[in-house]
């Protein structure tokens, strides 16, 4: 699954950056700025859905997903001394977790800010204020 992943962020210029556990983190936007980062992860987000989805179908053990996706500044090095990984830091990764672990199953769940973004490119409803952990209420949409 995680193989499958890799070659749709590979496809739409998404940066990989690590799995913990069956987590999955990407990003969009690095090392290269991209104004149009918001569109290409939302645009994953989709594939990897589309793809679980038929892989379910032929596959008794069935993955399911959620997709949290945030837009911001964020802090990037390299970590560690002999074995190098390359790592996020900051209040927008953090957002991003949040707003991953406030959606649904086969939902991608995006902030206001990443909705600003894409909204002239794909619908979307608004869940409204939704609170997470430590982080207060946070204007939350799902694209449809």
């Amino acid at each position: 699954i995680f193989k499958q992943y890799d070659d749709i962020m590979e496809e739409v210029g998404l940066e990989k950056i690590k799995t913990i556990g069956d987590g999955y983190i990407a990003t969009g936007g690095l090392p290269v700025p991209d104004p149009d980062h918001a569109v290409k992860c939302v645009l994953a987000a989709q594939r990897i859905i589309a793809y679980l989805h038929e892989r379910n179908e032929t596959h008794s053990i069935k993955w399911q997903v959620r997709i949290g996706i945030h837009s911001g500044a964020i802090t990037a090095g390299v970590i560690g001394k002999k074995k190098f990984t390359y790592d996020l830091f900051g209040d927008t990764i953090n957002i991003a977790a949040r707003i991953e672990s406030s959606g649904e199953h086969g939902r991608i769940n995006i902030s206001a800010y990443t909705h600003d973004l894409i909204k002239s490119k794909f619908p979307s409803t608004y869940r409204g204020k939704i609170d997470a952990k430590g982080k207060g209420e946070l204007d939350m949409y799902f694209v449809d």
